[in-house]
């Protein structure tokens, strides 16, 4: 674990292209961090002890520190969920029956709670038996033939098997039964792939610039920090124990381009370009989140560190919030609750003490993200900072795809790229390096004619949905077909002069992030016309991403969904400067 907290990246160009000098030029901040100022908090010495202690190996929480844990925490005192990879326990966990399983409380918390370690997520409530598995695909980079190898495990699901692409630029498959992992897990190793510590208390998938290293106008590839970040997390895929046993799930992006694709201001940290003193480097935000019970824009740590710190800071952060982060109400356990304890201050007190040299620069007021600047769409065919050469960005509706569609994309990718493929936090897939000379082969393909298509109406461009009651234990409604459904009879009724970026969560846990969307539907239960309890949804408007991003708030409670299409178009006529159809064919 040591060689790889001090890892070293040399500092790269600013820009791949002949405007680096105009890329410094641009002093003004990315996004709108919410100001906090370094108001003094009086912390009490004994609140800076280190609740947990390393032994055998493994980081637990100390025997005076566990008086009023959650459950959660409780499993990882009883058996350390790492030890199901790194000392191989899954091999006999997958031998067992369900019933066997569900026995013995200390194997049915391996299947419902220590398997998420490894990325395994048990579908108890809507499909028992079968788990989704989470991967992680730093900065949304993967091949064909990782893609052909993930299709391949789940076409012998038939109907059970599928798979989604996530807000965090990732892929999760479904329908797995737990007999297989053990080499599913090895086929993973063989093609580059690994699903450790993807789920929990544990970091979720490094975000990047989508179009990283293919982008005339970036401010710099993100892959090579996205890609040792996810190296020093996992230990090269071996288990890194000593950010595992984090209070609660931790998210982390690096900001490449003006259009902050990444989505900065909800990420528990994120790297911000920034130069300081001729130095290239990021200045740093920290405990943005999403729950049910409280949602927080990140903000300004007042720290900048060079583009050779981007892990060690990354590994003093999640010290810092491994060691004094509280692990009681899970609804209080996100990083920012820590930063509000210590204050800002204080927990960047805890962070330098955790740098290889115990300090923190300050801020620098060179940042190189231009906050005027339009955001871009990405569908379509965009030309590349590699002359002749052209990706082009596909509209993949609310994120799923069926085996064969994952076969036909990586065919799609060796036929007219490089084999490589990008994910997006919107769902959706981009194929680069294609020869200009083959564009429009591409575009006649079948697959881009009448599914995955490379100009999306716009009501479609931006809808996103989260997996829903179809297999989620935690949804209180089906999200990704009404999704769809509803978008599609909208479509039919109003017309818009621009995207609307519409957003679907089938519970308070947004994992469709409603907040930052034009519009945002997150699943509740409520009463209809008659007093008859139906499903609906918390209706959400105004989010921003960008450099004024800022989270959409509460528009209207409870509406069924049952009456969301007419609800949806007044809001699209009223906020969104949609027209009714007859009415634009007549003016026409």
């Amino acid at each position: 674990m040591s060689s790889l907290s001090s890892v070293r990246l040399l500092s790269p160009p600013l820009s791949h292209s002949s405007s680096s000098t105009r890329h410094r030029t641009r002093l003004l901040a990315g996004p709108s961090p919410t100001v906090v100022q370094p108001v003094e908090v009086d912390v009490d010495a004994e609140r800076l002890e280190p609740r947990v202690q390393e032994k055998d190996g493994y980081w637990i929480l100390k025997e005076k520190f566990r008086q009023g844990i959650n459950p959660q925490e409780k499993v990882k005192i009883e058996k350390e969920p790492m030890k199901l990879f790194m000392e191989n326990g899954i091999e006999e966990i997958s031998k067992l029956s369900m019933e066997e399983i569900d026995k013995s409380k200390d194997s049915k918390d391996d299947i419902d709670v220590r398997l998420k370690w490894l990325g395994l997520f048990h579908r108890r409530k809507h499909h028992y038996g079968r788990f989704m598995m989470r991967l992680k695909l730093p900065n949304g980079v993967t091949t064909s033939e990782q893609t052909r190898y993930l299709a391949s495990v789940i076409r012998k699901y038939g109907e059970d098997g599928c798979a989604d692409i996530t807000t965090r630029q990732n892929w999760q498959i479904r329908g797995v039964v737990l007999p297989d992992v053990p080499e599913i897990l090895k086929g993973l190793a063989e093609v580059g792939l690994t699903s450790l510590q993807s789920g929990m208390d544990n970091v979720r998938n490094p975000v990047g610039n989508p179009l990283a290293g293919i982008d005339p106008d970036e401010i710099v590839d993100t892959r090579p920090y996205t890609n040792l970040l996810s190296q020093f997390i996992t230990g090269n895929s071996r288990g890194n124990p000593a950010v595992s046993n984090l209070p609660r799930k931790w998210n982390v992006c690096v900001i490449g381009s003006h259009d902050l694709y990444e989505h900065p201001h909800i990420n528990d940290l994120a790297y911000m370009p920034a130069t300081k003193d001729g130095r290239f480097g990021f200045n740093l935000l920290v405990g943005g989140f999403f729950s049910a019970k409280r949602c927080a824009d990140a903000v300004s740590l007042d720290a900048w560190v060079s583009a050779e710190d981007v892990v060690p800071l990354c590994k003093a952060v999640l010290e810092a919030f491994r060691d004094l982060g509280t692990r009681g109400n899970r609804q209080k356990t996100r990083m920012m609750w820590l930063i509000d304890e210590l204050g800002i201050e204080g927990f960047r007190s805890e962070v330098a003490k955790r740098m290889p040299n115990g300090e923190l620069e300050r801020a620098s007021s060179e940042d190189l993200v231009q906050k005027q600047w339009q955001r871009r769409d990405y569908f379509g065919v965009h030309p590349q900072i590699q002359e002749g050469f052209s990706y082009v960005g596909l509209h993949v509706p609310v994120g799923r795809l069926q085996a064969d569609d994952m076969d036909e994309v990586a065919r799609l990718a060796d036929t007219y790229g490089s084999g490589e493929l990008r994910l997006t936090v919107e769902q959706n897939i981009i194929i680069p390096n294609i020869e200009n000379s083959k564009i429009e082969a591409l575009l006649e393909e079948p697959l881009l004619k009448h599914k995955f298509s490379p100009e999306p109406p716009l009501l479609m461009k931006g809808l996103v949905a989260c997996t829903g009651s179809q297999f989620c234990g935690q949804a209180i409604i089906e999200t990704k077909a009404r999704a769809m459904k509803v978008t599609e009879e909208v479509q039919r009724i109003v017309s818009v002069r621009r995207p609307v970026r519409m957003h679907w969560t089938g519970c308070p846990n947004t994992c469709a992030q409603v907040q930052v969307a034009d519009i945002g539907f997150m699943g509740c239960m409520t009463r209809d016309e008659n007093g008859k309890i139906c499903e609906g949804v918390d209706v959400f408007l105004g989010g921003k991403i960008g450099s004024d991003s800022h989270l959409g708030e509460v528009y209207k409670k409870g509406v069924p969904c049952k009456d969301l299409v007419p609800f949806v178009v007044d809001i699209l006529v009223k906020h969104f400067g949609a027209v009714p159809i007859e009415r634009e064919e007549v003016e026409d």
